[in-house]
């Protein structure tokens, strides 16, 4: 048995679902895909899936075998396109799903300087806040703003995205300046129905930690929306520094109890395991890191 050849067949049965597909992919007949699997398993000494007559699914052992071997896989990929592609000038469409309001303020900016480094890559930018299907909607890569649960994609970090409550002057002035987090429940809280957890807030200060419930009377799933509801003077609301970074220096929107602070997430870049990672996707990639980086401009003193 080729143990590679086994390894990238058994990480493609589980992305595509299927034998069938997986065997299309490498050019080899189902019946050796499926055998190839088989003697995996019996290497290994465990069950790598379970099989019906409708799906396939991992195993808890599949699981860590796949995870691990997802891993082995892109690095060696990654290793091979560093060494074949060093000469080679990124070329062709490059699909990249990015969030509506990130992509607005930022990606738009960049993307004439990008395609000017770059003028063979015809970029092409999806903008929805869902959390889509890479493989399945045939996207080379995503933007993605969160805390990454572990999942098959690769992920790099381009910068971090602190998150604010804030509220307009107008409107503390109105209701009255909370000074402590449990003085949050009585404010309108302006929620983004995206969000993990949506109408709770968590603040830290030190060692102390407290977690809120939020309740208001506006839910949206546009963070742009909730701010310009926020500057209207409607309530309080949780924003990333990246979208109401000139906001705050114009003074329309002020800091909530800032000696407390919500734990911060960060921007990712995230692509399909288990695959060459190509020279057009790679480029794009080092650029935002390059772009953004660890000290984004949004997050510079005025």
């Amino acid at each position: 048995m080729d143990k590679l050849q086994a390894m990238q067949l058994f990480v493609r049965v589980v992305d595509a679902g299927s034998y069938t597909a997986a065997a299309d992919q490498m050019e080899i007949s189902r019946a050796l895909a499926s055998k190839l699997v088989q003697s995996l398993e019996e290497q290994l000494g465990v069950r790598l899936l379970h099989r019906t007559t409708r799906k396939l699914s991992l195993t808890e052992a599949g699981e860590r075998y796949y995870q691990r071997v997802s891993e082995i896989l892109g690095s060696l990929n990654e290793a091979e396109a560093a060494a074949s592609e060093l000469q080679a000038e990124p070329r062709g469409r490059l699909r990249v799903s990015a969030p509506m309001s990130f992509a607005i303020h930022h990606l738009g900016a960049v993307a004439a300087e990008f395609q000017q480094r770059h003028p063979r890559i015809e970029l092409e930018l999806n903008l929805n806040d869902r959390q889509v299907d890479l493989v399945e909607e045939g996207f080379d890569m995503a933007v993605r703003i969160a805390r990454l649960a572990d999942s098959s994609l690769v992920a790099r970090r381009i910068a971090p995205c602190r998150l604010l409550l804030v509220a307009s002057p107008e409107y503390l002035e109105r209701a009255g300046p909370p000074q402590h987090p449990q003085d949050l429940a009585s404010l309108n809280f302006l929620s983004y129905t995206l969000a993990a957890r949506r109408d709770e807030i968590v603040l830290v200060n030190g060692t102390e930690r407290h977690t809120v419930n939020l309740n208001g009377n506006l839910r949206v799933n546009n963070g742009d929306v909730i701010a310009s509801a926020a500057v209207a003077g409607l309530g309080i609301c949780i924003s990333p520094t990246f979208l109401i970074w000139q906001r705050l220096r114009r003074g329309e929107l002020v800091p909530v109890l800032p000696h407390w602070q919500i734990p911060d997430i960060a921007v990712h870049a995230v692509y399909p395991a288990g695959r060459t990672l190509p020279a057009k996707t790679r480029s794009f990639i080092d650029f935002l890191v390059e772009r953004f980086g660890p000290e984004p401009y949004w997050d510079e003193p005025a």
